[in-house]
């Protein structure tokens, strides 16, 4: 492959790299030039959809679908506030409070509704204020954009039951005369709910009717798929149904005559599309591959055996048989998706595919990290401080000095930061703590960036090259304050 030499196209990329809203991020080395396939999932990734329009449509339509079956209807009385969620975070349906854990488990943030809990409440809820994760049963991760909606209405029921007086507050949920509505119950409908949106294709059919409202159209990403096209091969691969992906990628792609994108039918900007993915599933054994009739968007009879056919969508298989149809492998490939596990994780642990983590809400998070950076030096400064005060101490020292206040300062300091987040703080730390979300980020996403559109920002040959780290001091990894901790930054990674 060769990079553009054309100066202008040059200047303009580096121009683009100079704003750290269109920087791409490393965690481990990319050489763009070995790459020989990129992969793309739609929803999130090359279809942005808008914040809050989008998800106050789901949340709309998921607290409705409650009252349908018989919740209240004085739930319609709550609308989405975009301030209130973040990704990442574990509802407890034993308790029905809402958490913000590290990668460990420990508790770094909880909620009842909309009341913080205590430390003292956390602790009589969750001794040592550590969850086990692996107990799937009770804790459930809420890690994609999708589950922003689904998050607000969990603290909606917590708050709407807690404060009616109908219901008397119980230890595991709520009673009503011979009623009793456990939060585990709550759950359950809540995810009935989520599960009847995308069943019935009710959440897909609204956003096809309002294309404008909830879909960003830009036209950068026909530029985006043509100058990968001209060096690598590009798959699509989606979980969504070939009439709604139809639908989305001929609104994103397909441009009127005289615009800067030449007209022409979306699926030509790809090598292979596929439909009904079902990842994760689609990283391990797969399901049946069938051809799309794209005249009527159903899937013909029997399994696919043949050679790779250009312009046919199919539904289903696996990444092994996308492999084999392009003939590429492994880190020959770099898939670009927004959900951690079913994107990510999984493509890096099981195809060792490269991998690039799409994060819009990192536009918010940067901001914050510029405006405030008065805050987090001072944050930093007491970490710092923390650590000489304990530098030349040893097992000889009975009694250590009084550094109450100093905590009692930085836990103040870390509240007011991250309110500037929101209600429920930073997706990527608490303080100077990673969240569980960020400690996935670090550990699969090769690369990282607020839109996959940040990769017209650099050469098609372009080395993003993860930075040299030597850890000196022997921290838990959690920012221990000193000098020579590599952990000792709330920012994130820059490509260098």
């Amino acid at each position: 492959m060769e990079g553009r030499t054309d100066p202008e196209t040059v200047g303009e990329t580096h121009a683009g790299r100079s704003d750290i809203l269109h920087r791409v991020f490393v965690n481990k080395s990319v050489t763009l030039e070995n790459i020989k396939c990129y992969g793309f999932d739609m929803d999130y990734t090359l279809a942005i959809y808008k914040s809050p329009e989008y998800e106050g449509l789901g949340f709309e339509m998921l607290r409705d679908r409650l009252v349908s079956i018989g919740y209240p209807h004085e739930l319609l009385r709550y609308s989405y506030d975009p301030a209130y969620p973040t990704r990442g975070l574990v509802y407890d349906s034993t308790y029905g409070n809402l958490l913000k854990v590290d990668s460990h488990g420990n508790i770094l943030v909880g909620t009842h509704g909309f009341i913080y809990l205590t430390g003292a409440e956390i602790q009589e809820y969750y001794p040592n204020r550590f969850i086990q994760r692996d107990d799937t049963e009770r804790f459930y991760i809420l890690n994609t954009l999708f589950n922003l909606s689904e998050t607000y209405l969990y603290a909606c029921l917590v708050d709407y039951f807690t404060s009616s007086t109908r219901y008397r507050n119980c230890t595991l949920g709520f009673k009503h005369g011979d009623l009793f509505m456990s939060y585990k119950s709550m759950f359950q409908d809540v995810r009935d709910a989520m599960n009847y949106l995308h069943e019935t294709d009710s959440l897909k059919e609204r956003t096809l009717k309002n294309l404008e409202k909830y879909v960003i159209k830009d036209p950068r990403i026909p530029e985006l798929l043509s100058r990968i096209k001209s060096v690598a091969k590009v798959f699509l691969a989606t979980n969504s149904d070939y009439n709604y992906t139809e639908g989305i990628m001929k609104y994103l792609l397909d441009f009127p005559a005289g615009s800067k994108n030449p007209k022409k039918s979306w699926r030509s900007y790809f090598d292979l599309v596929v439909v009904d993915t079902r990842k994760p599933l689609f990283f391990a054994e797969g399901t049946v591959l069938r051809q799309v009739d794209t005249n009527t968007g159903k899937l013909r009879i029997g399994t696919y055996t043949g050679d790779l056919q250009h312009g046919t969508v199919y539904s289903g298989g696996s990444s092994d048989i996308i492999c084999d149809l392009l003939d590429v492998r492994g880190k020959e490939i770099l898939y670009v998706g927004d959900h951690i596990f079913g994107d990510i994780l999984k493509s890096k642990k099981r195809q060792g595919w490269k991998t690039f983590l799409v994060v819009p809400e990192l536009v918010k998070e940067l901001q914050v990290w510029t405006e405030k950076i008065s805050m987090f030096e001072e944050l930093r400064q007491l970490d710092i401080y923390l650590a000489e005060v304990h530098k030349h101490l040893d097992s000889g020292i009975l009694s250590g000095s009084d550094i109450s206040l100093i905590q009692a300062k930085i836990k103040k300091m870390t509240f007011g930061v991250d309110l500037c987040y929101g209600k429920m703080g930073s997706l990527l730390r608490c303080g100077a703590t990673k969240t569980l979300f960020a400690s996935q980020l670090l550990r699969y996403a090769d690369l990282y960036a607020a839109s996959c559109l940040n990769l017209l920002n650099y050469p098609i040959t372009y080395l993003f090259r993860a930075p040299s780290v030597l850890r000196l001091c022997q921290c838990d990894g959690d920012n221990c304050g000193l000098d020579n901790c590599a952990q000792d930054s709330i920012a994130i990674r820059m490509e260098t």
